[in-house]
């Protein structure tokens, strides 16, 4: 279980990182090779970076889908409250405790069939291959145009991100029928940094008590 506690952390943390370090190398190697010098030029040419951008969509998918799951988890997507707020209690712990395994069950289905999908789309055959196994009949699957990947290994992002927020949703559930307490999260707070008073700053630009 905390394994499973800052996942979507981790698997975000390295997808922007890699993702922003693709973009920057190839948007300097677009510019670069623009500039008319002698040999360098050439062998920067000679760099085949087409596939930066399709894999920085790749990333960007895969963060999208844990995101929401990191979502869940931290309390941090949109919802409208104002009605359950203005009810008594016992009504509210109800309706949220109802929106919430709504909520898992929506992604449940989701994920099973984004998981059908990723099977039928070529998961099935690899698998199969892979193991040795017949794969007479079984369709191969498309790739991708520039990295030429099986587009089942991109869209597997569906049912595993999904699954992850079905997951969350029933965690953050079962928090709040033994607490009482949601997941909430606080827009001005940044993690690693302690709490400033700003009476306490000896400067012209903060107020002084």
């Amino acid at each position: 279980m905390k394994f499973l506690d800052h996942l979507e952390e981790w698997l975000i943390t390295f997808l922007i990182g890699a993702a922003t370090l693709i973009i920057f190398v190839a948007v300097i190697h677009r510019y670069a090779a623009g500039l008319p010098i002698p040999g360098v030029q050439d062998w920067l040419l000679a760099i085949n970076l087409t596939w930066a951008q399709e894999l920085t969509i790749i990333m960007f998918v895969w963060m999208a889908k844990f995101g929401a799951a990191y979502g869940v988890r931290t309390g941090i997507h949109v919802g409208v409250d104002v009605l359950i707020n203005r009810m008594n209690p016992q009504t509210r712990s109800k309706f949220i405790v109802l929106g919430l395994l709504a909520g898992a069950l929506f992604t449940a289905i989701v994920a099973t069939l984004g998981a059908h999908f990723v099977w039928e789309n070529g998961a099935h055959y690899s698998i199969f291959q892979w193991l040795g196994k017949s794969v007479d009949g079984i369709p191969e699957g498309p790739t991708t145009p520039d990295l030429e990947w099986p587009t089942w290994m991109v869209y597997s992002a569906i049912p595993l991100g999904t699954s992850l927020m079905c997951f969350r949703f029933l965690q953050v559930t079962w928090s709040f029928l033994r607490t009482g307490e949601l997941p909430h999260h606080d827009h001005g707070h940044v993690d690693g940094l302690e709490e400033i008073n700003p009476y306490a700053m000896q400067d012209n630009l903060h107020p002084a008590k």
